[in-house]
């Protein structure tokens, strides 16, 4: 059996389409489930050719236990054949003139495909050169927008920084002169302070002179009757003094 699944292997074309005749490999009775190829398959234009089948032979032979080795046969060993050689052609009889003229226009050859290659560097080069004109263009161009944007942002920067500082400039100026009002309102405050208390200390010396006067005319007036009194009461003791004399020589 195992023979047979071998030469029928090997009888067996690659492509599928066409078996050499033989015997049917026997079919296993658990054999795997076939399954379903849904690939589609181009359809092959079929060759008119007839197929030459060749005789073969299988040998085996069992070199160690278990193990065995087949040898393939496909044909006889063909006869020694002669192969055909190729007829050689007659030389011809080349002149110098001919020579010449092959050199000639070898030469030009030569001369026309130097020319092509070197107009073909040139080319390239110029595409080069381009190219690279071109990226030094961009290079340029690149390097001026950046300066101009630059110096753009740099003069808006200028000029916002002197715009605050304006701005804080007559803020300051501002403040100062409302510093400045209000200084010269503490002063004038001040100085009315200082006017009121030194009319205020002026009639409060005026008053204290005025009653200061007052008071020395009541003392005086208070002593002018002390002593109105006290002469009154001299007289009085002066004429009991004398009614009492009289009194006792009577």
């Amino acid at each position: 059996m195992l023979i047979g699944l071998v030469r029928d292997s090997v009888m067996q074309c690659f492509c599928h389409t066409c078996r050499a005749p033989g015997i049917l490999p026997a079919v296993s009775r658990r054999s795997a489930p076939m399954k379903k190829n849904n690939k589609i398959r181009s359809k092959q234009p079929r060759l008119n050719k007839k197929v030459k089948f060749i005789t073969t032979e299988i040998r085996c032979q069992e070199k160690s236990r278990g193990g065995l080795s087949y040898e393939v046969i496909l044909a006889e060993p063909a006869p020694n054949v002669a192969v055909p050689k190729r007829p050689v052609t007659p030389g011809k009889n080349v002149s110098a003139e001919e020579i010449e003229q092959k050199l000639k226009a070898a030469e030009e050859r030569r001369i026309s495909l130097e020319a092509r290659k070197m107009a073909e560097i040139s080319i390239k080069l110029a595409k080069v050169e381009e190219a690279t004109r071109k990226k030094d263009e961009i290079t340029n161009e690149f390097i001026t927008q950046t300066k101009e944007q630059l110096e753009s942002k740099m003069e808006n920067h200028v000029e916002k920084r002197e715009a605050i500082i304006s701005d804080m400039k007559e803020k300051l100026k501002i403040h100062a002169q409302e510093i400045e009002k209000t200084r010269e309102t503490l002063e004038q405050q001040k100085a009315n302070e200082q006017k009121a208390i030194e009319e205020k200390l002026k009639t409060a010396q005026a008053l204290r002179d005025e009653n200061i006067k007052k008071m020395l005319n009541r003392l005086k007036e208070h002593e002018r009757r002390a002593e109105v009194v006290r002469q009154n009461k001299a007289q009085t003791q002066d004429m009991d003094g004398q009614q009492s004399p009289i009194a006792s020589s009577g």
